[in-house]
């Protein structure tokens, strides 16, 4: 069975960082891209960040460019969002995506396996 399986959430001040972690088991991903995503309040889902099967390459949406950063380690199967300057409208719960082919997408019907989500509040 694959599994998702994201941490690192809670509950933090703005201006403060956040490092989310994204663990995947029940099979490799070393050749498919990854992605996160958020959910706030009352809003849709939305793409954050994006990275390739070798990790060379990535893409964030324009709100959290230059604050946030998408890694991997492909030995341990495992993504990271490391979270800077965090706002409050950063409030969400944050999702961990992998899809089936080695380049990032920003549309969320491109990935076939979800994490269940890790809660991210930051208070102002």
């Amino acid at each position: 069975q694959v599994q998702l399986v994201e941490s690192g959430g809670g509950l933090v001040q703005a201006g403060t960082s956040l490092r989310l972690s994204c663990a995947a088991s029940g099979r490799t991903f070393d050749m498919s891209a990854m992605g996160w995503f958020r959910q706030a309040p009352g809003k849709e889902r939305e793409f954050v960040a994006g990275i390739n099967w070798s990790g060379g390459m990535t893409y964030y949406a324009d709100s959290v460019k230059g604050r946030f950063t998408i890694s991997r380690d492909r030995a341990k199967n495992t993504v990271y969002l490391q979270m800077n300057s965090l706002t409050p409208g950063g409030t969400a719960v944050c999702y961990c995506a992998a899809r089936n082919l080695p380049h990032y997408s920003d549309q969320e019907d491109a990935y076939g396996y979800w994490g269940q989500g890790t809660q991210v509040t930051v208070s102002s």
